[in-house]
């Protein structure tokens, strides 16, 4: 079985502008990271978390 994480991008992205992330869901965590520095870090959050913060940049 692979660990390697799958990655996806809203379907609001384009390949226009340059402020895109990538979210890949894991068991426990939810990873971000920035879509143009896929080598870069990756933000880790706990899925409550990650509600919060879509929950309220959909505000």
């Amino acid at each position: 079985m692979s660990t390697a994480l799958q990655w996806f991008k809203s379907t609001y992205s384009t390949d226009e502008g340059d402020a895109c992330v990538e979210v890949a869901p894991g068991t426990d965590t939810v990873h971000v990271r920035d879509s143009k520095v896929q080598d870069g870090p990756i933000l880790a959050l706990a899925p409550a978390s990650w509600a919060a913060l879509t929950g309220w940049l959909a505000r």
